[in-house]
C-alpha cells in the first residue's frame, strides 16, 4: 500500500514533466523556422507585363523570381513571352499555390517553384532575375547577384532600387518605379 502511494506522486510529476516538454517542443520549432524578411505584396498584372518587357524577355530566357508569392511573374514569362521560369519563395503555401497556379495556367512544364531562402538558392541558370523585396533586402542579395549571375543577365526590381549601383533604366509604370541592371562582365567594369 506504502508503494502506491509513493508511486502517485511520481507518476504525477513525471506526467508533468512529460507534458512541460512537449508543450516547449513547439516553441522550439518555431524559433528554428526562418523568418519571412519580405511581406507577400502581388505585382499586379500589368506591372509584371512592364517588368518582363523592360528585361526584354525573350522565349530563350530563364527567368528567376526570387520570393515568388503565388509564381505569377514566372508563369506570365512562360504564358506570354515564351520563357522557362524558376520561382523561389520560403513560404510553403505560397509555392503550392504557384503551383496550382502554373498547371492551371498550362505552363506547369516550363516553370518551377522551389521552396527556400532566396539567398541559398542557386541561380546560376537565370538570364534574367525579378526582385519584389524591400530596400534593404535588394541591397543584402546584391553581392549574390554580382557572384552567382552571368555577365548579361538582367535584373528587374519593382519599387527598390540597389543603393549606389545605378540602373541602366529606370520607368514609371501603373504609378510604380521598374529598375533594369545588367551584370557586367568582371574585365569590361568594375562591379558595383
Amino acid at each position: 500500500m506504502r508503494y502506491r502511494l509513493l508511486a502517485a506522486p511520481i507518476l504525477l510529476w513525471s506526467g508533468i514533466w512529460g507534458w512541460s516538454l512537449l508543450a516547449a517542443a513547439p516553441a522550439q520549432q518555431e524559433d528554428i523556422t526562418p523568418s519571412l524578411d519580405v511581406p507577400y505584396v502581388p505585382t499586379r498584372p500589368e506591372l509584371v507585363e512592364q517588368m518582363l518587357k523592360l528585361a526584354d524577355v525573350k522565349k530563350t530566357d530563364t527567368v528567376y523570381d526570387l520570393g515568388c508569392g503565388d509564381g505569377r511573374i514566372v508563369i506570365m514569362a512562360a504564358e506570354k513571352f515564351g520563357a522557362r521560369g524558376v520561382g523561389v519563395d520560403l513560404n510553403p503555401e505560397r509555392v503550392k499555390e504557384a503551383n496550382e497556379n502554373a498547371r492551371k495556367a498550362g505552363v506547369a512544364d516550363r516553370v518551377k517553384f522551389i521552396e527556400g531562402n532566396l539567398f541559398d538558392a542557386d541561380i546560376h541558370a537565370a538570364t534574367v532575375v525579378t526582385l519584389y523585396l524591400l530596400p534593404d533586402v535588394n541591397l543584402k542579395l546584391r553581392p549574390k547577384l554580382l557572384k552567382d549571375l552571368k555577365p548579361g543577365t538582367r535584373v528587374v526590381s519593382h519599387a527598390f532600387d540597389m543603393g549606389d549601383w545605378k540602373p541602366e533604366k529606370q520607368i514609371q509604370a501603373d504609378h510604380s518605379t521598374l529598375f533594369l541592371w545588367t551584370i557586367p562582365a568582371a574585365s569590361s567594369e568594375p562591379r558595383p
